[in-house]
């Protein structure tokens, strides 16, 4: 099955009200065009990484009173699932698309990951462009760009993912639906793969804790 591109209709879903409403068609018009995503990338991926990655697309099945306000397919070396994993995602906003490499609050290596990530301060601010973004929660649309973000601000976001509970660290980017929805589908295609060839440094850093920490 070909990809066909997100659309305006894609981000219309998340304006539907009520759980059941927005879910119907989140399984109707997004998720189909993220099965097909989890298809195409998994290969790259598994390539890019040297790792065999799986797709897992979001169900959102433990929801019963508040609609998604977001969706995606993320991709980790697990068949189970991904949370606990270092992670690469795909999904959208209401507002925007976003493609991820991830360390969220279930993984535990985090606080490991926070160690790495501050002793290659330098090499990451060089290697990550300029015009890709940075999170410290995947619940929320927010994010800091690159660009602007000081070398204490990242010692403060990676100190964080070393000492809080809940903290997460996201690298990637936005791009805001009119964007989206001027791309042709295999521009929106292209687009991806090259977010993530430019993400491979983290998640090389991420595999290589274990040595780091001897």
């Amino acid at each position: 099955m070909n990809f066909t591109g997100f659309t305006k209709d894609d981000f219309e879903v998340f304006k539907i009200e009520g759980l059941d409403n927005r879910m119907d068609l989140l399984r109707s018009t997004v998720r189909p065009k993220l099965e097909v995503l989890g298809h195409h990338f998994s290969p790259t991926l598994s390539t890019l990484t040297g790792d065999e990655m799986f797709y897992h697309v979001a169900k959102h099945a433990r929801r019963s009173v508040n609609p998604p306000k977001d969706t995606w397919v993320a991709y980790a070396t697990n068949k189970r699932g991904y949370k606990m994993l270092p992670h690469f995602q795909i999904g959208l906003w209401e507002s925007h698309l976003f493609v991820w490499f991830a360390v969220i609050y279930e993984s535990p290596v985090k606080e490991a990951f926070g160690k790495v990530l501050k002793n290659h301060i330098g090499e990451i601010k060089s290697s990550i462009p300029n015009n890709f973004v940075w999170s410290v929660d995947h619940t929320k649309p927010d994010a800091l760009s690159h660009l602007e973000i000081a070398d204490e601000d990242f010692c403060a976001m990676f100190e964080r993912l070393q000492t809080i509970k809940k903290s997460e660290i996201l690298c990637g980017i936005n791009i805001l639906r009119n964007q989206i929805e001027e791309m042709s589908p295999l521009q929106q295609l292209d687009m991806v793969e090259d977010t993530f060839r430019k993400l491979i440094p983290l998640y090389q850093l991420s595999q290589n804790i274990s040595k780091e920490m001897i």
